[in-house]
Protein backbone atom coordinates (compact mmCIF):
# COMPACT_ATOMS: atom_id res chain seq x y z
CA UNK A 1 0.00 0.00 0.00
CA UNK A 2 1.36 3.03 -0.98
CA UNK A 3 1.60 6.18 1.18
CA UNK A 4 1.34 9.57 0.22
CA UNK A 5 1.73 12.70 2.55
CA UNK A 6 0.26 16.07 1.89
CA UNK A 7 1.06 19.32 3.63
CA UNK A 8 -1.76 22.44 3.70
CA UNK A 9 -1.78 25.32 5.97
CA UNK A 10 -4.45 27.39 5.22
CA UNK A 11 -8.10 26.79 4.24
CA UNK A 12 -7.76 27.26 0.28
CA UNK A 13 -5.56 24.76 0.26
CA UNK A 14 -7.34 22.58 2.43
CA UNK A 15 -9.89 22.02 -0.37
CA UNK A 16 -7.70 22.11 -3.09
CA UNK A 17 -6.11 19.12 -1.08
CA UNK A 18 -9.51 17.11 -0.41
CA UNK A 19 -10.01 17.60 -4.18
CA UNK A 20 -7.13 16.06 -4.93
CA UNK A 21 -7.10 13.14 -2.83
CA UNK A 22 -10.39 12.13 -3.83
CA UNK A 23 -9.42 11.94 -7.63
CA UNK A 24 -6.64 9.94 -6.48
CA UNK A 25 -8.92 7.63 -4.91
CA UNK A 26 -11.16 7.37 -7.88
CA UNK A 27 -8.10 5.74 -9.71
CA UNK A 28 -6.50 4.19 -7.11
CA UNK A 29 -8.31 3.63 -3.87
CA UNK A 30 -5.62 1.43 -1.96
CA UNK A 31 -3.55 4.78 -1.49
CA UNK A 32 -3.22 5.98 1.81
CA UNK A 33 -2.93 9.77 2.75
CA UNK A 34 -1.74 11.33 5.48
CA UNK A 35 -1.11 15.38 6.55
CA UNK A 36 -2.00 18.46 7.65
CA UNK A 37 -5.58 19.98 6.57
CA UNK A 38 -8.62 20.81 7.94
CA UNK A 39 -12.20 19.57 7.71
CA UNK A 40 -12.28 19.89 3.82
CA UNK A 41 -8.89 17.41 3.64
CA UNK A 42 -10.00 15.22 7.08
CA UNK A 43 -14.15 14.49 5.31
CA UNK A 44 -11.92 13.77 2.33
CA UNK A 45 -9.98 10.37 3.98
CA UNK A 46 -6.69 12.08 4.91
CA UNK A 47 -5.39 10.81 8.49
CA UNK A 48 -4.38 14.44 10.13
CA UNK A 49 -1.33 14.37 11.70
CA UNK A 50 -2.18 18.29 12.32
CA UNK A 51 -4.47 20.36 12.08
CA UNK A 52 -3.75 23.30 9.81
CA UNK A 53 -4.95 25.73 12.74
CA UNK A 54 -1.64 24.91 14.16
CA UNK A 55 0.53 26.20 12.23
CA UNK A 56 -1.73 29.02 9.95
CA UNK A 57 -0.45 32.76 10.55
CA UNK A 58 -0.46 36.12 8.86
CA UNK A 59 2.59 38.44 8.62
CA UNK A 60 6.02 38.22 9.84
CA UNK A 61 5.61 39.33 13.29
CA UNK A 62 2.34 37.38 13.79
CA UNK A 63 4.45 33.87 13.08
CA UNK A 64 6.63 34.82 16.21
CA UNK A 65 4.24 34.16 18.33
CA UNK A 66 3.44 30.75 16.92
CA UNK A 67 6.68 29.55 16.39
CA UNK A 68 6.95 27.41 19.30
CA UNK A 69 3.65 25.47 17.83
CA UNK A 70 4.90 25.47 14.37
CA UNK A 71 8.25 23.93 15.47
CA UNK A 72 6.52 21.30 17.43
CA UNK A 73 4.38 20.02 14.25
CA UNK A 74 7.25 20.49 11.97
CA UNK A 75 9.27 17.79 13.89
CA UNK A 76 6.47 15.56 14.35
CA UNK A 77 5.81 15.50 10.32
CA UNK A 78 10.11 14.83 10.09
CA UNK A 79 9.61 11.76 12.53
CA UNK A 80 6.97 10.95 9.84
CA UNK A 81 9.44 10.82 7.31
CA UNK A 82 12.00 9.02 8.95
CA UNK A 83 9.78 6.25 10.29
CA UNK A 84 7.05 6.19 7.71
CA UNK A 85 8.84 6.68 4.51
CA UNK A 86 5.98 7.99 2.40
CA UNK A 87 5.74 6.98 -1.09
CA UNK A 88 5.35 11.20 -2.16
CA UNK A 89 5.12 14.50 -0.07
CA UNK A 90 2.92 16.30 -2.29
CA UNK A 91 3.19 20.52 -0.56
CA UNK A 92 0.30 22.63 -1.45
CA UNK A 93 1.24 26.24 -1.37
CA UNK A 94 2.19 27.35 2.00
CA UNK A 95 5.95 28.21 0.80
CA UNK A 96 7.83 28.94 3.95
CA UNK A 97 6.90 25.93 6.54
CA UNK A 98 6.81 23.50 3.09
CA UNK A 99 9.85 24.10 1.29
CA UNK A 100 11.62 23.42 4.82
CA UNK A 101 9.55 20.11 4.98
CA UNK A 102 10.74 19.44 1.17
CA UNK A 103 14.25 19.94 2.15
CA UNK A 104 13.69 17.22 4.78
CA UNK A 105 12.34 15.17 2.49
CA UNK A 106 14.14 15.62 -0.15
CA UNK A 107 17.66 14.87 1.89
CA UNK A 108 15.31 11.40 3.28
CA UNK A 109 15.33 10.19 -1.09
CA UNK A 110 11.66 10.90 -0.70
CA UNK A 111 9.78 12.04 -3.84
CA UNK A 112 8.59 15.76 -3.51
CA UNK A 113 5.92 17.16 -5.80
CA UNK A 114 4.51 21.61 -4.82
CA UNK A 115 0.91 21.44 -6.03
CA UNK A 116 0.04 25.52 -5.87
CA UNK A 117 3.32 26.97 -6.59
CA UNK A 118 4.10 29.95 -3.94
CA UNK A 119 3.25 33.16 -5.44
CA UNK A 120 7.04 33.56 -6.29
CA UNK A 121 6.01 35.53 -9.20
CA UNK A 122 5.12 38.02 -6.56
CA UNK A 123 7.87 37.96 -4.00
CA UNK A 124 11.04 36.34 -2.77
CA UNK A 125 11.91 35.04 -6.70
CA UNK A 126 15.28 33.32 -5.23
CA UNK A 127 12.57 30.63 -3.79
CA UNK A 128 12.29 29.24 -7.11
CA UNK A 129 15.72 27.61 -6.98
CA UNK A 130 15.00 26.32 -3.61
CA UNK A 131 12.10 24.30 -5.19
CA UNK A 132 13.97 23.75 -8.06
CA UNK A 133 16.33 21.59 -5.58
CA UNK A 134 13.50 19.82 -3.79
CA UNK A 135 10.99 18.35 -5.88
CA UNK A 136 10.34 16.20 -8.71
CA UNK A 137 7.72 17.84 -10.33
CA UNK A 138 5.94 21.43 -9.79
CA UNK A 139 2.31 21.59 -10.77
CA UNK A 140 0.87 25.47 -11.42
CA UNK A 141 -2.39 26.78 -11.55
CA UNK A 142 -1.64 29.92 -13.79
CA UNK A 143 -0.10 29.83 -16.87
CA UNK A 144 1.89 32.78 -16.71
CA UNK A 145 3.91 30.51 -14.03
CA UNK A 146 5.03 28.15 -16.69
CA UNK A 147 7.81 30.14 -18.25
CA UNK A 148 9.24 30.74 -14.69
CA UNK A 149 9.72 27.05 -13.53
CA UNK A 150 10.84 26.34 -17.10
CA UNK A 151 13.45 28.55 -17.11
CA UNK A 152 15.24 27.23 -13.66
CA UNK A 153 15.01 23.77 -15.19
CA UNK A 154 12.14 22.16 -13.41
CA UNK A 155 9.54 19.99 -14.45
CA UNK A 156 6.50 21.84 -14.57
CA UNK A 157 2.82 21.00 -15.49
CA UNK A 158 -0.20 24.03 -15.87
CA UNK A 159 -3.44 22.03 -14.79
CA UNK A 160 -5.49 24.72 -14.56
CA UNK A 161 -6.91 26.29 -11.79
CA UNK A 162 -9.23 23.57 -9.37
CA UNK A 163 -12.06 26.46 -8.49
CA UNK A 164 -13.11 25.83 -11.83
CA UNK A 165 -13.83 22.36 -11.28
CA UNK A 166 -15.68 23.91 -7.34
CA UNK A 167 -16.64 27.33 -7.79
CA UNK A 168 -20.51 26.67 -8.58
CA UNK A 169 -24.46 26.70 -6.95
CA UNK A 170 -26.92 24.41 -8.37
CA UNK A 171 -29.53 27.58 -7.22
CA UNK A 172 -30.28 30.39 -9.17
CA UNK A 173 -29.71 33.86 -7.31
CA UNK A 174 -33.60 33.71 -6.51
CA UNK A 175 -33.43 30.25 -5.18
CA UNK A 176 -30.14 31.05 -3.57
CA UNK A 177 -31.84 33.69 -1.84
CA UNK A 178 -34.64 31.24 -0.48
CA UNK A 179 -32.62 28.85 0.53
CA UNK A 180 -30.13 30.89 2.75
CA UNK A 181 -34.02 32.69 4.17
CA UNK A 182 -32.83 35.93 2.74
CA UNK A 183 -35.02 38.07 1.11
CA UNK A 184 -36.17 37.53 -2.63
CA UNK A 185 -36.77 41.50 -3.10
CA UNK A 186 -33.65 43.17 -1.76
CA UNK A 187 -29.99 43.02 -3.15
CA UNK A 188 -27.58 41.64 -1.02
CA UNK A 189 -23.92 41.71 -0.25
CA UNK A 190 -21.81 39.16 0.78
CA UNK A 191 -18.64 39.74 3.21
CA UNK A 192 -16.38 37.27 3.33
CA UNK A 193 -13.44 38.24 6.05
CA UNK A 194 -11.46 35.78 5.49
CA UNK A 195 -10.29 32.60 7.13
CA UNK A 196 -8.08 33.17 10.26
CA UNK A 197 -9.21 34.20 13.46
CA UNK A 198 -6.33 37.48 12.86
CA UNK A 199 -8.33 38.31 9.49
CA UNK A 200 -11.16 38.67 11.69
CA UNK A 201 -10.17 40.75 14.26
CA UNK A 202 -8.53 43.35 12.04
CA UNK A 203 -11.53 43.36 9.17
CA UNK A 204 -14.69 41.92 10.19
CA UNK A 205 -15.43 45.30 12.19
CA UNK A 206 -14.85 47.64 9.64
CA UNK A 207 -16.53 45.34 7.26
CA UNK A 208 -20.16 45.70 9.62
CA UNK A 209 -19.53 49.66 9.76
CA UNK A 210 -19.29 49.84 6.00
CA UNK A 211 -22.05 47.60 5.61
CA UNK A 212 -23.72 49.82 8.52
CA UNK A 213 -23.07 52.83 6.16
CA UNK A 214 -24.41 50.86 3.01
CA UNK A 215 -27.74 50.17 4.99
CA UNK A 216 -28.15 54.23 5.54
CA UNK A 217 -27.36 54.79 1.82
CA UNK A 218 -29.39 52.09 0.01
CA UNK A 219 -32.97 51.11 1.75
CA UNK A 220 -33.02 47.74 -0.18
CA UNK A 221 -30.13 45.95 0.50
CA UNK A 222 -29.58 42.79 3.29
CA UNK A 223 -26.01 40.89 4.21
CA UNK A 224 -24.69 37.90 4.12
CA UNK A 225 -21.79 36.40 5.42
CA UNK A 226 -20.64 32.60 5.18
CA UNK A 227 -18.65 31.30 7.90
CA UNK A 228 -15.10 29.72 6.58
CA UNK A 229 -14.73 25.61 7.78
CA UNK A 230 -11.51 26.83 9.58
CA UNK A 231 -13.41 29.04 11.60
CA UNK A 232 -16.82 28.44 14.40
CA UNK A 233 -20.31 30.16 13.99
CA UNK A 234 -19.97 31.19 17.31
CA UNK A 235 -16.53 33.21 17.15
CA UNK A 236 -18.24 34.87 14.06
CA UNK A 237 -21.51 35.56 16.26
CA UNK A 238 -19.16 37.22 18.65
CA UNK A 239 -18.34 40.04 16.49
CA UNK A 240 -21.75 40.63 14.80
CA UNK A 241 -23.84 40.52 17.09
CA UNK A 242 -24.59 44.11 18.84
CA UNK A 243 -23.25 45.48 15.45
CA UNK A 244 -26.79 46.68 14.51
CA UNK A 245 -26.07 45.15 11.12
CA UNK A 246 -28.85 42.79 9.85
CA UNK A 247 -26.20 39.85 8.86
CA UNK A 248 -27.16 36.96 7.48
CA UNK A 249 -24.68 34.34 9.39
CA UNK A 250 -24.25 30.54 7.25
CA UNK A 251 -22.45 27.67 7.98
CA UNK A 252 -20.03 27.48 4.53
CA UNK A 253 -21.74 27.63 1.56
CA UNK A 254 -19.89 30.45 -0.08
CA UNK A 255 -20.97 29.81 -3.42
CA UNK A 256 -24.66 29.89 -2.58
CA UNK A 257 -24.02 32.72 -0.64
CA UNK A 258 -22.41 34.55 -3.46
CA UNK A 259 -24.68 33.68 -6.29
CA UNK A 260 -27.55 35.33 -4.06
CA UNK A 261 -25.28 38.51 -3.88
CA UNK A 262 -24.67 41.30 -6.28
CA UNK A 263 -21.62 42.56 -4.54
CA UNK A 264 -19.08 41.49 -1.97
CA UNK A 265 -16.34 43.00 0.49
CA UNK A 266 -13.88 40.15 0.15
CA UNK A 267 -10.47 39.50 1.88
CA UNK A 268 -7.62 39.56 -0.11
CA UNK A 269 -6.58 35.84 -0.70
CA UNK A 270 -8.27 33.06 -2.55
CA UNK A 271 -11.56 34.38 -2.07
CA UNK A 272 -11.20 36.67 -4.33
CA UNK A 273 -11.01 34.30 -7.15
CA UNK A 274 -14.03 32.41 -6.01
CA UNK A 275 -15.80 35.49 -5.91
CA UNK A 276 -14.47 36.23 -9.18
CA UNK A 277 -15.40 32.82 -10.79
CA UNK A 278 -18.70 33.41 -9.11
CA UNK A 279 -18.95 36.25 -11.83
CA UNK A 280 -19.53 38.75 -8.42
CA UNK A 281 -18.16 42.62 -8.10
CA UNK A 282 -16.62 42.92 -5.34
CA UNK A 283 -14.17 45.18 -3.34
CA UNK A 284 -10.83 43.67 -2.21
CA UNK A 285 -9.36 44.82 0.95
CA UNK A 286 -6.40 43.67 3.34
CA UNK A 287 -4.63 44.93 6.93
CA UNK A 288 -2.15 43.15 8.47
CA UNK A 289 0.68 44.61 11.82
CA UNK A 290 2.34 48.10 10.44
CA UNK A 291 5.81 46.15 10.47
CA UNK A 292 4.50 43.07 8.65
CA UNK A 293 3.27 45.50 6.21
CA UNK A 294 6.41 47.44 5.68
CA UNK A 295 8.66 44.39 5.18
CA UNK A 296 6.25 43.11 2.88
CA UNK A 297 6.68 46.37 0.85
CA UNK A 298 10.61 46.03 0.29
CA UNK A 299 9.95 42.78 -0.68
CA UNK A 300 6.98 41.93 -2.70
CA UNK A 301 7.07 43.20 -6.41
CA UNK A 302 3.14 42.93 -7.50
CA UNK A 303 1.02 45.68 -9.60
CA UNK A 304 -2.08 44.32 -7.74
CA UNK A 305 -2.58 41.91 -4.07
CA UNK A 306 -5.84 40.88 -5.11
CA UNK A 307 -5.67 37.62 -7.39
CA UNK A 308 -8.55 38.25 -9.28
CA UNK A 309 -6.52 41.66 -10.19
CA UNK A 310 -3.25 39.82 -10.97
CA UNK A 311 -5.42 36.89 -13.55
CA UNK A 312 -6.50 39.70 -15.40
CA UNK A 313 -3.44 41.99 -15.44
CA UNK A 314 -4.98 45.48 -14.34
CA UNK A 315 -7.20 46.66 -11.47
CA UNK A 316 -10.25 45.56 -12.43
CA UNK A 317 -11.62 45.42 -9.03
CA UNK A 318 -10.89 48.74 -6.25
CA UNK A 319 -8.04 47.02 -3.63
CA UNK A 320 -8.17 48.53 -0.26
CA UNK A 321 -5.19 47.33 1.68
CA UNK A 322 -3.89 48.81 5.09
CA UNK A 323 -4.95 52.10 5.64
CA UNK A 324 -7.17 52.83 2.73
CA UNK A 325 -9.12 49.63 4.20
CA UNK A 326 -11.42 52.11 5.97
CA UNK A 327 -15.57 51.61 6.41
CA UNK A 328 -16.10 54.81 4.34
CA UNK A 329 -13.92 53.24 1.72
CA UNK A 330 -15.15 50.08 1.31
CA UNK A 331 -18.70 51.78 1.63
CA UNK A 332 -17.80 54.33 -1.60
CA UNK A 333 -16.46 51.29 -3.46
CA UNK A 334 -19.81 49.20 -3.08
CA UNK A 335 -22.00 51.90 -4.08
CA UNK A 336 -20.53 52.85 -6.56
CA UNK A 337 -21.04 49.44 -8.21
CA UNK A 338 -24.90 49.54 -7.25
CA UNK A 339 -25.51 52.81 -8.81
CA UNK A 340 -23.29 52.62 -11.71
CA UNK A 341 -24.59 49.92 -14.29
CA UNK A 342 -21.99 50.56 -17.36
CA UNK A 343 -19.44 50.09 -14.52
CA UNK A 344 -21.27 47.08 -12.95
CA UNK A 345 -20.77 45.40 -16.38
CA UNK A 346 -17.18 46.26 -17.17
CA UNK A 347 -16.39 44.36 -13.73
CA UNK A 348 -18.76 41.50 -14.75
CA UNK A 349 -17.20 41.60 -18.45
CA UNK A 350 -13.98 41.32 -16.94
CA UNK A 351 -14.35 38.95 -14.27
CA UNK A 352 -15.97 35.95 -17.32
CA UNK A 353 -12.47 36.67 -18.78
CA UNK A 354 -10.55 35.85 -15.67
CA UNK A 355 -12.84 32.79 -15.77
CA UNK A 356 -11.66 31.47 -19.11
CA UNK A 357 -7.67 32.67 -18.24
CA UNK A 358 -7.71 29.96 -15.30
CA UNK A 359 -8.63 27.02 -17.93
CA UNK A 360 -11.10 24.07 -18.02
CA UNK A 361 -12.88 22.10 -15.67
CA UNK A 362 -10.95 19.20 -14.80
CA UNK A 363 -8.21 20.61 -12.79
CA UNK A 364 -7.87 18.44 -10.12
CA UNK A 365 -8.17 15.15 -12.19
CA UNK A 366 -5.12 16.66 -14.24
CA UNK A 367 -3.27 17.07 -10.96
CA UNK A 368 -4.15 13.57 -9.94
CA UNK A 369 -2.58 12.41 -13.26
CA UNK A 370 1.20 13.95 -12.30
CA UNK A 371 0.92 12.32 -8.89
CA UNK A 372 0.10 9.04 -10.02
CA UNK A 373 3.05 9.44 -12.53
CA UNK A 374 5.69 10.16 -10.11
CA UNK A 375 4.53 7.36 -7.71
CA UNK A 376 4.86 4.87 -11.14
CA UNK A 377 8.12 6.45 -11.91
CA UNK A 378 9.38 6.10 -8.49
CA UNK A 379 7.95 2.46 -7.92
Amino acid sequence: MKKILIISGEASGDLHGANLVRELKKESPSLAFFGVGSKRMREAGVQMLADASEISVVGGTEVLTHLGAIYRVYTRLKRFLKVERPDLLVLIDFPDFNIMLGKAANKLGIPVLYYISPQVWAWRKGRIKKIAEIVKAVVVVFPFEVELYKSAGVDVRFVGHPLTDVVKSEYTKVEAKKHLGLDHARRTIALLPGSRKKEITHLLPDMLQAARELDAMFRDLQFVLPVAPTLTMDFIRQHVEGSGVPVKIVDGGVYDALRASDAAIVTSGTATLETGLMGVPMAIVYRISKVSYFIGRLIIDVDHVGLVNIVAGKRLVPELIQKDATPQNMAIAISKMLRDPIYYKKITDGLAAVRVQLGDAGASARAAAVVLSLLENSA
